[in-house]
């Protein structure tokens, strides 16, 4: 079973939708024939850090929120994140563009290090207040993951993985994404949000169903037709 994910670093549901989609596929039996793929996604492409402002600050005048009401919010998604055994720092959390960061989850998963690089970067984010569009603390979390330092200094000095990323939100934009995180069973079969484990748990089971259902053929005889046919006991031959 394949498992395309479309995410991006500073969203709140995709790490926690990334945990409880984790946490069904432990209890899932055929979880080791599962092969799951980060996709890129950006919630604000044209998103920057601004110094000194911090993230309640950024939220409320990109939301036109009250600053209250955008705290009340995120410490209800805190709560949801410490459900699934996440800390989320809001109080120190750091607005960035995520754009060079996942182009280098790209180069990561070239080097077959795609899982280790998307829980890296979302760890690094909303535990750790890191600021991922610094090019120094992509190149630190990248080392952490076993990445070449200089490979991914000179990725993140050029424009390399930048189509890759782009063609991942046009397909999104394409297939009817609107939001994310967004999971792709298959080519087949969608959902949408930060559902429960215990919904993840019938996907797999359902889509495992499907897509390993015995076909049976349909028989186009005619009705009470006689016909001639082997078997491995021998040849039964109709008189005409």
């Amino acid at each position: 079973m394949k498992i395309e994910v479309w995410s991006d670093f500073v969203c709140p549901f995709c790490y926690i939708g990334k945990r409880r989609l984790e946490n069904a596929m432990k209890q899932f039996e055929h979880r080791d024939d599962i092969k799951v793929e980060y996709k890129s996604y950006q919630l604000d492409p044209t998103a920057r850090h601004i110094p000194g402002k911090d993230f309640y600050e950024t939220f409320s005048e990109l939301k036109g929120i009250p600053l209250e009401q955008v705290k009340v919010m995120n410490n209800q998604v805190g709560q949801q994140a410490a459900g699934e055994g996440l800390t989320y720092n809001f109080d120190t959390m750091q607005y960035a563009n995520t754009f060079d960061a996942h182009r280098v989850a790209k180069y990561a998963a070239k080097q077959g290090k795609g899982k280790e690089i998307t829980e890296r970067f979302l760890h690094a984010y909303f535990t750790e207040s890191r600021l991922m569009s610094d090019h120094e603390t992509l190149i630190e979390l990248a080392v952490e993951v076993g990445l070449d330092k200089e490979e991914v200094a000179e990725i993140l000095q050029s424009n390399d993985y930048t189509k890759a990323v782009e063609n991942d939100i046009t397909v999104a934009h394409q297939i009817g994404v609107q939001g994310v995180p967004f999971f792709v069973f298959n080519e087949k079969y969608a959902v949408s949000g930060a559902q429960p484990a215990e919904v993840f748990s019938e996907v797999l089971e359902k889509v495992w169903e499907e897509e390993n259902k015995v076909q049976v053929l349909q028989s186009l005889n005619p009705k009470k037709s006689e016909t001639s046919y082997c078997t491995d006991e021998g040849c039964d031959v109709k008189e005409s």
